[in-house]
Formats: C-alpha cells, sequence, structure tokens
C-alpha cells in the first residue's frame, strides 16, 4: 500500500460549506448513561493496527505544493485520502463495508445523522463496526456535544471525546485512543484533519496592499480613508497603552482570576481558555470573543485607551441602552473568523497587543469567492475554514479586477476596518487583541438606514431590543446633538446631486480625446 507519507496529494479538495447565523439555537443534549464511560472506552471488535502516518504528506491544491506544520500528528485512525485507493494492493475501502446499506449516503450527510446522537448513543455505535468506529469518533461531533451540555466551562483532556467523558467523570481512566483502521479512505474526513494541521503558504502572506499610516492627523484620516471607506493599517498609535507591556499570559490570568468569559457558546476562566488553546489541533479553534470583557474586569479596560482617530462614537448617546461595541479576542495560531460583515452598519477598528493576525478585505460590492449571502444579509454560508477557504479560493482573487486588501497585522498596529466591508482574519501565532465597533458623523446615515429595515429583527445584533434601536438612537441624537442629522441629509444630498452632474457630462464627453460626443 502508498502510504500517505509518500502521496502526492493531488485530489480536488471538496468545498464544504459552513453557514454563519445572527444567532445560533443549540439543541439540548444530557448526559443519560451511568455506564457510558465504558461504553466510550470499549474500542470496535477486531480492529487491526496500522503504522502509516500522515505527518509527511506534501500536496499540491489548485495553487501549488503545500505541506503540514511540523508538529502535525498523524490522523488518529488511519484515514486516507480517496486517491489512495486507486494506487492500493486493495481494491477495498473498510469505510463502505463497515456501513452496511448506508455506504450510500455521503460523508457529509452520515455525520449529520450522527450529530443527533448523544455522547452515549455515539459511545455505543461506535463498537457496532470499524466504519462507525472512525465516524463516531469525529472530534467535532463530540466538541459540539461538548458545547451544548457543559455551558459552565470544561476542561479540555487533548480530545474532544476525552473532554467528555472526563466532565462526566473526572477520575475515569479513558483508553488509549487513535486506534487505526486499515484501507479506511475518506476525502471529507481526511480534509477535516489535514485544514486542521496545513501550514499557511508563503503566497498566502506574501500580498501586503493596504496603505500604512504612521503619526497622521485626525482630518487626514477623515479625508483620505474614512470618507471615502478605504481600510489603513495604522503604526505607533498603541505605544502608550499599558496593555502592550502587562498583557503576557501571566498578567492575564492573574488579574482576571475566576472571571468567565464568552467562548463560542459555553462560559470559560480564562486559565482554562489557555489550557484549551495550547493543547487543540482542530480545524476551527474556539475563539474567546467576549464584549463584557470591562465590566468583568474593570482593569483590562483601563489597560488601552480608545486611538485619537476613533473617539467619536455617536452610539455613547444611548448609554447602557447601545448595542455590544467592544471586545477582548484571545485565540490560539489557526483560529481566526471566516467571511462576515461588521454588525449594524458600524466602522471598526481592530488593535493587536500580541501576536500577528492575516487580514483579507473586499470592498462592499465585491462579495469574496466561495461566499454566499441570503439575499436579506440575515445568514451567509461560506467554507468550513479559513484554512479551506485560502485553500480552494485565494488563487482565483489574482486575476480579479478588484483584488482584496491584505496585510498582517502586528503587534502594536491597528487596523481600520470600514463599514460593509468583507473582511477575513486569521492568526498566525496566539494573538490577543481589542477591537471596537463605532459609529461617526461620517456613517451616522448608513446606520440609521440600516437600522430601519424591515427585517431590522434579524439583521441587527447585539442589543435586545432589536426593533426599536432605530428610533431610540435616532431621538437621542437629535436630543443630544441637534441639527446633526439634518446637516448630514444636506451634505449627503448635495455629493448625490454633484455625482449626477458629472455623470452626465461624462455621457457627453468622450474621456479619451476630451472632445464632445453626440450620445443623444
Amino acid at each position: 500500500m502508498l502510504s500517505p507519507r509518500n502521496l502526492l496529494f493531488k485530489s480536488k479538495i471538496s468545498k464544504r460549506k459552513h453557514t454563519r447565523k445572527p444567532k445560533i439555537t443549540n439543541k439540548k443534549q444530557k448526559f443519560e448513561s451511568k455506564n457510558q464511560e465504558a461504553v466510550l472506552a470499549k474500542p470496535p471488535p477486531q480492529l487491526s493496527g496500522e503504522d502509516e502516518e500522515h505527518d509527511g504528506v506534501a500536496g499540491e491544491g489548485d495553487d501549488g505544493n503545500f505541506n503540514l506544520k511540523g508538529s502535525a500528528p498523524s490522523h488518529s485512525h488511519g484515514v486516507q485520502p480517496l486517491g489512495n485507493l486507486y494506487v492500493s494492493s486493495s481494491s477495498i475501502n473498510s469505510r463502505d463495508t463497515g456501513l452496511g446499506n448506508l455506504q450510500s449516503l455521503t460523508d457529509e450527510l452520515i455525520l449529520e445523522v450522527l450529530g443527533l446522537l448523544s455522547g452515549t448513543d455515539l459511545g455505543v455505535l461506535s463498537t457496532v463496526s470499524k466504519s462507525f468506529y472512525v465516524f463516531c469518533n469525529h472530534e467535532p461531533l463530540w466538541r459540539n456535544i461538548v458545547l451544548e451540555t457543559c455551558k459552565d466551562g470544561f476542561l479540555y483532556k487533548g480530545s474532544w471525546r476525552n473532554t467528555f467523558v472526563s466532565a462526566y467523570r473526572y477520575s475515569f481512566d479513558i483508553a488509549g485512543s487513535g486506534i487505526k483502521v486499515r484501507d479506511f479512505y475518506s476525502d471529507y474526513l481526511f480534509q477535516s484533519w489535514l485544514c486542521a494541521n496545513l501550514e499557511m503558504k508563503p503566497e498566502w502572506l506574501e500580498r501586503d496592499n493596504i496603505v500604512r499610516k504612521k503619526g497622521i492627523s485626525i482630518e487626514e484620516f477623515v479625508l483620505d480613508f474614512e470618507e471615502p471607506n478605504k481600510p489603513v493599517l495604522l503604526e505607533g498609535c498603541l505605544d502608550s497603552w499599558p496593555a502592550m507591556e502587562k498583557w503576557d499570559r501571566e498578567y492575564l490570568i492573574e488579574v482576571c482570576r475566576d472571571a468567565l468569559f464568552s467562548v463560542g457558546p459555553v462560559e470559560m476562566k480564562l486559565e482554562d481558555y489557555f489550557m484549551y488553546s495550547d493543547q487543540v489541533k482542530e480545524e476551527r479553534p474556539l475563539y474567546l470573543f467576549d464584549p463584557k470583557f470591562a465590566d468583568k474586569v474593570p482593569q483590562l479596560g483601563l489597560d488601552y485607551e480608545v486611538p485619537e482617530y476613533f473617539n467619536e462614537d455617536l452610539f455613547g448617546v444611548l448609554g447602557n441602552e447601545r448595542p455590544d461595541y467592544r471586545w477582548i479576542i484571545i485565540g490560539p495560531a489557526g483560529s481566526g473568523s471566516s467571511f462576515h460583515i461588521d454588525p449594524n452598519s458600524t466602522s471598526a477598528w481592530n488593535a493587536v497587543i500580541r501576536g500577528s493576525k492575516k487580514w483579507v478585505l473586499f470592498p462592499p460590492d465585491v462579495v469574496p469567492p466561495g461566499v454566499l449571502p441570503s439575499p436579506d444579509g440575515a445568514e451567509v454560508a461560506c467554507p468550513v475554514s479559513i484554512i479551506e477557504w485560502f485553500m480552494n479560493f485565494y488563487n482565483s482573487t489574482k486575476s480579479w479586477k478588484k483584488r482584496p486588501i491584505e496585510c498582517v497585522c502586528k503587534a502594536g498596529e491597528v487596523i481600520f476596518v470600514p463599514n460593509g466591508w468583507w473582511h477575513l482574519v486569521f492568526n498566525l501565532e496566539d494573538s490577543v487583541a481589542i477591537t471596537q465597533n463605532f459609529v461617526s458623523r461620517r456613517n451616522l446615515l448608513n446606520v440609521l438606514d440600516f437600522l430601519k429595515r424591515p427585517n431590522a429583527r434579524t439583521l441587527v445584533s447585539g442589543t435586545r431590543d432589536r426593533v426599536n434601536l432605530h428610533d431610540k438612537f435616532k431621538n437621542a441624537i437629535e436630543a443630544s446633538l441637534p441639527g446633526t442629522l439634518d446637516e448630514l441629509r444636506r451634505k449627503a444630498e448635495e455629493k448625490r446631486q454633484q455625482q449626477k452632474k458629472l455623470s452626465f457630462w461624462e455621457s457627453v464627453t468622450d474621456s479619451k480625446v476630451g472632445a464632445f460626443k453626440f450620445s443623444f
């Protein structure tokens, strides 16, 4: 058999989709069996060992060779890409023989069905055959179960399956995992492992076409970037932040103590989150993304200040009723945010305190390849992981007329993300950042238009009162800043009229020779 160690992986990577919704409703699952730990620890009958490893895989995607991380483990259960079957000395795919009549279902559909089961049921089903053993030990299944059952946090134990068992019986000695199954071929399962262990290719990082500025005036920022709605990377803005010197891991753990932070759908102590992030090797690592961090730990809010370019934030007129607007963001290398547009049509700034982040941004009129927003904007379907997007779609942007804005934002730097821009963020190393969304005069009318859309109930985020936010915000602006809205509307109308005049003269002038032409 050809080992994946020597395989040149040329299979076309399937393009899986993950749908982002404004609110996720989690199904409820409970621990159902007092004997489940014994079931989960029991391997399937007559499993054969296999010594082949994936840690030397080199491959080729749509845009060239790729390599695995040096620390990448082999696939726990010996799953190989389907292309290996065609060069194997055996024509048997144990994936099919172990599924019986279910073999005609796609891997994705099988996992969807298994996702309806409890941990106990998955453990029982994993003993039925080698094939079910592999499917039932697919880590994302156990991750979902842990996140749905451990709302108060969890202690990560090297794998999600082990974490589930230890949450029920902490002292239980879990049997060694990673039993190899011979001749199991699946592109879908292999790709999940591949995306978790793939290195970022150098060409994915080399493009840096964002405008960089240092020490510019507020007027220059407004005129050159905020008014024309263009991204910019600002240097030197964080030099006076205490966080730049203080926010190492030891300090954060000490100052945060027992405070619980939002990590996906659960709440965790920071020390427990670091325990997870140090061990995890998965396709989509959990992100610590908490909007109430300064309320939970006031010292964190004192360790930074808003850069002067973003001091005007008109949502502040709402006081405590304003939508969520600031977050502490902590994540391991490989974590990040897939393509999205920031909430409520706001603009944002993101300051990196530790680590570095890869940014890819598309203007509002350009939907990134592989991203499928619903007509009303309430949902966005995109590749399951950021690495998968780079593998399948990044190369195609090189030939686009409107190419994305890209950069690597390092510690001490701030990126301005204008309203409406699609953006993807990928942590190249363990990272800590602060981000805030804001509304200035340059964006106020856009935000008000967004808040009064007919489907505002599904689009507006960060507040309980989605329906009435528009009226509350408008009334507060008129009370706090009388005449501001009228002045902004007047200027917007003047700008529209000016654009109409320009478009008329362009219609009767040949731009190449500067002469009039009769086009009417």
